[in-house]
């Protein structure tokens, strides 16, 4: 059970995470800001995020709409 627990919470933590990188990303291009080492920084964090995420799906432990 708490390895289920553990797991709930990580993706969780995951999702929350790619929401705000996304979040900031937005932020920064409203700004002009999409060359800067940050956003490129942000970029990469989110793509980090949308591979966890798939795996998730693959592994049918996240709904794809998600």
């Amino acid at each position: 059970m708490e390895r289920l627990e553990a797991f709930e919470q990580m993706l969780s933590a995951v999702l929350e995470n790619y929401r705000t990188t996304i979040h900031k990303m937005e932020q920064l291009k409203a700004a002009g800001k999409i060359k800067s080492a940050t956003y490129r920084q942000l970029m990469g964090t989110k793509m980090m995020y949308q591979n966890m995420l798939s795996l998730y799906r693959l592994y049918d432990l996240l709904p794809p709409e998600t």
